[in-house]
């Protein structure tokens, strides 16, 4: 299987947003079906399981189903670092120890601490960057 679950790690905003605040993705997109999966029940799915669900609901597909699981990561997916949530939306993406996920709006205050290293536990995060929208 692919691994695109991060462990203690916060993706912040990409270098190249426009994002100043967090603003919650409307409509039928990629980005609105994520933030609307981690949102509601922070630390309660890993990036492998939203990336999954999110497919399986675009596509129709059985989301508990272990096969559709398994033939999905098959192949390789683009991690969350590639999510509008982030390019666009203001979103800062943080994965605690166990790989659970939570959002941070840009701005707020935890997301100040988790930018700079700092969970809201108070332990060490590892600290990345969502991908540049355009290419330099």
């Amino acid at each position: 299987m692919e691994n695109v679950d991060y462990t203690s790690t916060f993706i912040t905003v990409a270098p190249d947003t426009r994002a100043v605040a967090g603003v919650e993705p409307v409509g039928s997109s990629i980005a609105a079906s994520t933030f609307a999966l981690i949102a509601p029940e922070p630390y309660a799915l890993r990036s492998s399981d939203v990336i999954f669900r999110v497919w399986a609901s675009r596509h129709e597909v059985d989301a508990s189903s272990a096969d559709e699981w398994a033939a999905f990561y098959s192949t390789p997916h683009a991690c969350l670092r590639s999510s509008d949530l982030g390019k666009r939306y203001g979103w800062g993406i943080h994965a605690d120890a166990d790989g659970r996920l939570a959002v941070y709006a840009v701005g707020s205050d935890a997301y100040e601490s988790l930018a700079a290293g700092v969970a809201p536990d108070g332990s060490a995060v590892t600290v990345t960057a969502a991908m540049r929208s355009s290419r330099r």
